[in-house]
C-alpha cells in the first residue's frame, strides 16, 4: 500500500489509525500542505480535489478518508472496525460523521484561508470560528456517549471502531487550536484510552517522520 500523507492532515491520521489497527503495512509519500504541494500537477493527477489522503492498494486508487475506512473494513475484515449488529454499525458511522462531515470540513486549510484572504477575518475571529465548530462537535459526541455508553473506555463495545478513530481526530485539532476541553469528560476519557493503544499512538501527527513543531 502507498499512502499520500502529511503529518498534520487529520483525514490522513484517520487512515493511519485504521491501517495500524488492521496490521497493514504501507509506504508513505509526504505531500507537504504547508508548501502547497497538494496543488501541484503531479499530485492533482493523483487526486483532482487536491486534498489528502490518497491511498493505493495495488492498482486500486482510493480517496476520502471514510470511503477508505469502509474499503479497508470490507477487504480486510479482521480485526473489525465496525460492529456486526446493523443498528450498532449505523450508530458508529453516525458518530464518526460528526467529525468527518460536520466539524472537520469547516476548519480545513482552504476554509481558514478563505476566512483570512476573502472575508478578511483577523486571527482572533478565525480562532473563534474554529473553536465554535470543534466545540459543537465535541458536545454532540459527549451527549451521545452519555446516552449510549456513559462509562466506557471506547465509544462502542470492547474494541476500537471508526467512532473512536473519529473521536480522536476531533480532539486533536481541538487541542491544537486551544479549544476548552474540560466540559467533555467522556470524550477525553476515550481519547486518552485510545492514545494508550499503539495503533493510535503510532499514527499520531507528532509521531510522524515529517512532523515539524510550530
Amino acid at each position: 500500500m502507498k499512502l499520500y500523507t502529511y503529518w498534520r492532515s487529520q483525514a490522513t491520521f484517520r487512515v493511519r489509525i485504521a491501517l495500524n489497527l488492521k496490521g497493514l503495512k504501507r509506504e508513505d509519500v509526504v505531500v507537504n500542505l504547508d508548501r502547497g504541494e497538494q496543488l501541484q500537477p503531479d499530485y492533482k493527477e493523483q487526486n483532482p480535489q487536491a486534498v489528502l489522503p490518497t491511498l493505493y492498494d495495488g492498482g486500486a486508487k482510493l480517496f476520502q478518508s471514510m470511503a477508505i475506512l469502509d474499503y479497508l473494513e470490507e477487504k480486510y475484515p479482521n480485526p473489525p472496525i465496525l460492529p456486526k449488529d446493523l443498528l450498532a454499525r449505523a450508530w458508529v458511522r453516525g458518530f464518526a460523521l460528526i467529525n468527518v462531515a460536520d466539524s472537520h470540513p469547516l476548519i480545513v486549510p482552504r476554509i481558514r484561508n478563505y476566512l483570512a484572504d476573502v472575508l478578511k477575518l483577523d486571527e482572533g475571529q478565525r480562532t473563534a470560528w474554529i473553536q465554535h465548530w470543534l466545540g459543537a462537535g465535541l458536545q454532540a459526541m459527549e451527549d451521545l456517549l452519555a446516552e449510549k455508553n456513559p462509562g466506557g473506555k471506547l465509544c462502542h463495545g470492547d474494541s476500537p471502531t471508526v467512532a473512536d478513530i473519529c473521536l480522536v481526530t476531533q480532539v486533536t485539532p481541538a487541542q491544537l487550536f486551544k479549544t476548552e476541553l474540560a466540559p467533555y469528560g467522556r470524550v477525553m476519557r476515550i481519547y486518552e484510552h485510545c492514545l494508550s493503544l499503539p495503533a493510535f499512538a503510532e499514527a499520531h501527527p507528532r509521531r510522524q517522520p515529517d512532523f515539524t513543531a510550530h
